[in-house]
């Protein structure tokens, strides 16, 4: 059974229910999932997971969440992730989406696999959640 780690910061909930959602279907893909926030979660989460999906939203100058979960990424700065699948996901109000770009950049540099991404306007939509739980799904494949 592959293990899949979704490891997300949420303010608003936007976040949180795309992070359900990618939960969702890769639970309906057979996977063993650990979904947390990231203050809750580990190293050894992303580490012990097949492949890892990380959420954020859009936050002061276009970045990921500095005080938490930018901190939990640069961990992986001196760690080999060995090429993990990876999905990156988030929620934006100005920027277009334009922070998952540098998102998928700084994990990349890291060693991650990134797979597939989404990032919504505000609140996700029925066919933006529908469009999380295929990237679940994914990460099961």
């Amino acid at each position: 059974m592959s293990k899949v780690a979704v490891i997300y910061w949420s303010n608003g909930g936007n976040v949180e229910v795309l992070a359900d959602s990618i939960s969702k279907g890769a639970k309906s893909a057979g996977a063993d999932v650990v979904i947390k926030q990231v203050q809750d979660a580990a190293v050894k989460d992303v580490q012990d997971a097949d492949a890892v999906a990380f959420g954020s939203p859009s936050m002061d100058n276009n970045r990921i969440e500095q005080q938490e979960m930018a901190p939990f990424i640069n961990e992986f700065k001196l760690l080999p992730p060995n090429n993990k699948k990876t999905v990156l996901f988030g929620s934006y109000g100005w920027d277009k989406g334009a922070f998952l770009k540098d998102f998928k950049k700084l994990v990349t540099d890291y060693g991650f696999n990134v797979i597939g991404e989404l990032a919504v306007n505000e609140s996700p939509g029925d066919e933006e959640l529908k469009r999380a739980e295929e990237l679940g799904k994914l990460l099961v494949k």
